[in-house]
């Protein structure tokens, strides 16, 4: 998402970054270009004039004039404003109610409700350790329960039973009877969508709301259609009390235009972000950090927090254990690492949440290929267990077999093999003077790159 946004800002200011002073003239050059990048991102035109508005205030101001580095002073400007227009911060669920605390899912017809609300039972019942139960009161489409019982089956959460013929109302109603019986945590109501905004469906909602009373009403809506994405989310805020906002389809939004209009056009927060079809592709959403990903900065923060929750923790501490006590990394630990990293999204994932890497030419960026992580996948799982752990018996021969197994050419396992020599150079180097080697190491590629913006490296030992 914001691919190019992203370039078109980091362009900018990174024009102005080198500037020892600005002039309003500057200013006003720059601002021209922010606003035909927002309108091009698909931008919601009273959303544009009020950034660029308050971003001229301030930058015309003290802020920015009498800055003694003005260029790194805009960035800091035009940072903050996006955050703000965005929501400023985090805004959690609130489900500090007696159980079960009811969460009502509104949306049009093809937005991703059904697999949102898979999403949110996931991410609840993981991070937050909360009981769910899961209901659809979708009685229009009888493929629409069958998916939810089956992604609440994935998921493991429990799901209350519906069918195609019984009323919405009572539906909702009896679950959340039931949810109180099993002592559930959250209940999460999934509602019909329609292909547009109709009396018919906003009076069902309605009803519905006022049965079950949410503590939580979010609207999920498909971030590719742009500025319609705002438009349809003011008509659901008039007509229901929602509490928040659901983007879908964020990963295929090369523009994000609705990420940045939504919240300003309809007063309510953006509360998730979906990326993809798997049912852990949900995130919190947290403006101050989309808006650093906007500017070329990366966002450090949630590729932490990712690393902490998906990579597996013991397989990593047996690794590490394994190159401090000199023993040989191997084919099978390369394997793990290229699994972890798929785990996390891949390459592609991994580089949208580094510094940096927006400013990249697409010549580069497009070499970054997660179809390369799974053929190396491939062909090592061609290999035999004995092959794994001792790469030297892959002769010639050896190779062509495990490129016909693997479906690859043999190139390709040389080129692997190449790639898991220099893996293993540098664990090896790593595992000399255990834990003093490994300072040494870190050290010397933080010397490498400049000191990591003044740090000076590590003290020596």
């Amino acid at each position: 998402m914001f691919e190019s946004l992203s370039q078109r800002l980091s362009a900018t200011v990174n024009r102005l970054r080198g500037r020892g002073r600005l002039t309003e003239e500057n200013i006003r050059e720059a601002l021209r270009e922010v606003r035909i990048a927002l309108l091009e991102a698909d931008v919601a035109l009273p959303v544009v004039q009020a950034l660029i508005q308050r971003v001229k205030v301030r930058a015309v101001g003290q802020d920015v004039m009498k800055s003694l580095s003005p260029g790194q002073a805009l960035v800091k400007v035009v940072s903050d404003e996006l955050t703000a227009v965005m929501g400023t911060s985090n805004s959690e669920l609130n489900l500090a109610a007696t159980p079960p605390a009811v969460v009502l899912m509104a949306g049009l017809q093809g937005a991703g409700k059904t697999t949102t609300v898979a999403k949110l039972a996931r991410l609840l019942t993981e991070r937050k350790k909360k009981k769910v139960m899961v209901v659809s009161c979708d009685v229009y489409r009888p493929a629409a329960i069958e998916q939810l019982r089956t992604l609440a089956e994935q998921v493991g959460v429990k799901f209350f039973p519906s069918a195609a013929g019984q009323d919405p109302v009572q539906i909702a109603r009896d679950a959340v009877a039931a949810a109180r019986r099993e002592v559930v945590d959250v209940l999460l109501v999934d509602t019909a969508g329609r292909l547009h905004v109709d009396e018919a469906m906003m009076a069902e909602i309605k009803a519905l709301h006022a049965a079950i009373t949410p503590v939580e009403t979010l609207f999920v809506v498909d971030s590719m259609t742009g500025q319609d994405a705002a438009i349809t989310a003011k008509a659901f805020a008039d007509a229901l009390p929602l509490t928040g906002v659901v983007l879908t389809k964020t990963d295929g939004d090369a523009r994000g235009g609705a990420a940045l209009s939504v919240r300003y056009v309809t007063g309510r927060p953006i509360k998730f972000l979906g990326a993809g079809e798997k049912t852990d592709a949900l995130e919190p959403f947290h403006p101050d950090r989309l808006a650093q990903r906007i500017l070329g900065m990366g966002d450090v923060l949630s590729l932490v927090e990712e690393v902490e929750r998906k990579v597996d923790q013991e397989k990593a501490q047996k690794l590490a254990q394994k190159v401090m006590k000199g023993k040989r990394f191997d084919l099978e630990d390369m394997r793990d690492q290229l699994e972890q990293m798929n785990n996390m999204g891949g390459l592609a994932g991994l580089m949208d949440k580094l510094p940096g890497v927006s400013g990249l030419p697409d010549s580069v960026k497009s070499k970054v290929n997660d179809g390369e992580i799974k053929r190396m996948v491939a062909i090592i799982g061609s290999m035999t267990p004995k092959e794994r752990r001792h790469p030297n018996l892959l002769n010639g021969s050896r190779r062509a077999r495990v490129a016909r197994g693997s479906g690859t050419q043999p190139a390709d396992v040389n080129r692997l093999l190449k790639q898991y020599m220099q893996m293993e150079k540098m664990m090896s180097k790593l595992s000399r003077g255990g834990g003093k080697g490994l300072l040494r190491q870190m050290s010397g590629a933080l010397k490498g790159m400049g000191g990591m913006g003044g740090m000076g490296g590590l003290p020596p030992r």
